[in-house]
């Protein structure tokens, strides 16, 4: 017999993928907005992206069978953190809901970016890949720290499913410099994972300043769709996690249909958010130049690593 917490959780995680596209669009929206445009329809990445998977698949003669496997295996990783990952109820499906565990997924998720970028054996697919690598180094420290510090907050207990609960039941006194530092690092974090600016233009067409998409030139319809899809899922989970780990305020903690409802009410007003934080840092700040990133990407460290400091000895 499956229990309704069980059923809810795999509900919430095909819910997350199915709304990845449509916060992709409202973000596009909101961007275009503040920016003074009408700029495209909400749904218009489900069209991209169903396009995108009805159109042939063009393979470079030098690449192997690694490269078709990538963005399998791109979109397997989403897939997997969206059941791992709160969104409106705390439980989650996957019985592995680790805050480490899933550092190292998205880990296996870029290692598979670099791996498609070198595979297809273009030049600006190298470089895609060569400075991705470069940018790593200095996020995936400051990620671990930032939510090793969220679950020091939280009682020292890395399961994504038990933090919001335990982070409610603290009251006021959780609102303390340590969340707010960790926050902060991880919205860093969010816009450099997420290859937003100031660390890269998602709708730039200049191959020598590309980071993400050049990774991706080499691909086509299913496989490009499904690169795409996997990014706006990679997007979803993020601001999921920032919305719901760090302030979960709202969510639901138990299966019943009330506290579903008010949960994904509060998860959308907070996702909405999130979105139009992005979208205003996007529309007056310009992309920073390659070699001035790791410095922003030290800053959002040294805080992740002020929020520990603050956790454990302050």
């Amino acid at each position: 017999m499956i229990s309704a917490g069980f059923a809810a959780s795999v509900a919430q995680g095909i819910l997350m993928i199915a709304l990845a596209p449509l916060f992709a669009g409202v973000l596009c929206k909101l961007k275009a907005r503040m920016q003074r445009r009408s700029g495209c329809g909400l749904l218009q990445p489900y069209r991209d992206v169903a396009k995108l998977f009805r159109k042939a698949e063009k393979v470079s003669d030098s690449a192997s069978w690694l490269f078709r496997a990538v963005p399998y295996a791109c979109f397997g990783s989403m897939a997997l953190l969206s059941f791992m990952t709160p969104f409106m109820l705390a439980e989650v499906a996957a019985p592995f809901g680790d805050l480490v565990a899933m550092v190292y997924v998205f880990t296996l998720y870029r290692f598979m970016m670099v791996l498609g970028g070198l595979e297809g054996g273009s030049v600006f697919g190298g470089m895609g890949s060569s400075r991705e690598t470069m940018m790593s180094v200095l996020i995936e420290p400051s990620l671990l720290l930032a939510v090793m510090a969220l679950a020091g907050l939280a009682g020292g207990g890395t399961d994504m499913g038990g933090i919001p609960g335990s982070l409610i039941g603290m009251g006021v006194i959780v609102l303390s410099p340590a969340l707010i530092l960790a926050a902060a690092s991880f919205f860093i974090t969010l816009l450099a994972e997420n290859a937003r600016i100031p660390f890269d233009n998602p709708s730039t067409h200049l191959e020598l300043t590309m980071v993400h998409e050049g990774m991706l030139l080499e691909y086509s319809g299913r496989g490009l769709g499904l690169m795409e899809l996997s990014s706006m899922m990679r997007l979803t989970i993020f601001a999921s996690m920032l919305c719901s780990l760090f302030f979960p305020w709202g969510i639901a903690l138990s299966p019943a249909l009330p506290d579903l409802a008010a949960g994904l009410a509060s998860v959308l007003l907070k996702m909405l958010a999130a979105m139009a934080a992005i979208a205003l840092i996007e529309s007056y700040l310009a992309k920073y130049r390659l070699f001035k990133l790791p410095n922003l990407l030290t800053a959002s460290f040294a805080l992740s690593l002020l929020a520990m400091i603050s956790l454990y000895i302050l």
